[in-house]
């Protein structure tokens, strides 16, 4: 670990402590991720990790979001644990666009959210262990979808979750066959995310580009329609020990 990393989780270690929170059960993995998501600024780092804190212990106070309190996103079988990618070894979920509506249960969806984050990351834990600077690789399928599918809302939350309470977990999003209706949407949605998760957001949209996604990912993980030889796998249908249902 570089020395400046070291100062800083030793820094926002004591200032954590201040304000009365302790760090024992935190690794320095996940105090870095927070650290360089706000580019190492002890105070800002400090907030953000507060902040977090405050919101899991009262959205999700049971560590977790179980299937039975998100049965309609589930049901629409729209997202798909593809487990891990070819680079980074980073578990891959797929959505496919086109099977998801805006829900009328923002509440539902919200909490959908925050269990396929969770489940997604928990699926490359090692050893059922969390490691704290595990990251997931994303693949947003818009083929075949119609204004009905669009929810610019939906998206604008699950980039903002990313962004507060899942630092640095991201690791890529692959955009694919964006129509071109779609286009003034994701330039408004654009607004709402930081530079640093905007970076991380790759627009597929030439075969020199689906060539590094499909190396990226591996053909093992990947679909035949996109290039490779698995199949989808919905998240509901992913047991791990480690992730209660």
């Amino acid at each position: 670990m570089e020395k400046d990393h070291e100062m800083a989780i030793t820094q926002i270690s004591k200032s954590l402590e201040k304000l009365g929170l302790s760090t024992q059960n935190y690794n320095d993995a996940t105090l870095l991720r927070f650290l360089i998501a706000r580019s190492l600024d002890i105070e800002k780092a400090t907030k953000m990790f507060v902040e977090w804190k405050s919101w899991r212990d009262e959205f999700v106070p049971l560590g977790f979001i179980p299937d039975s309190e998100v049965p309609d996103e589930l049901g629409d079988e729209k997202i798909y644990l593809q487990g891990l990618s070819r680079i980074g070894q980073h578990p891959v979920m797929v959505i496919k666009a086109n099977k998801h509506f805006p829900s009328k249960d923002q509440l539902q969806f919200k909490k959908f959210v925050v269990h396929l984050l969770d489940k997604i990351i928990a699926s490359s834990f090692k050893d059922g262990k969390e490691i704290g600077n595990e990251k997931l690789m994303a693949v947003l399928d818009l083929e075949k979808i119609s204004y009905k599918n669009v929810d610019a809302r939906g998206l604008i939350i699950g980039f903002q979750f990313l962004q507060a309470y899942y630092p640095e977990r991201l690791a890529k999003l692959y955009m694919l066959n964006m129509p071109w209706f779609f286009v003034r949407v994701w330039k408004m949605i654009s607004y709402f995310l930081e530079k640093a998760t905007l970076e991380k957001v790759i627009i597929v949209s030439n075969e020199e580009q689906r060539k590094d996604f499909v190396q990226q990912i591996g053909e093992d993980t990947l679909t035949e329609d996109y290039g490779g030889r698995g199949k989808l796998v919905p998240i509901q249908d992913v047991a791990l020990n480690h992730f209660p249902a």
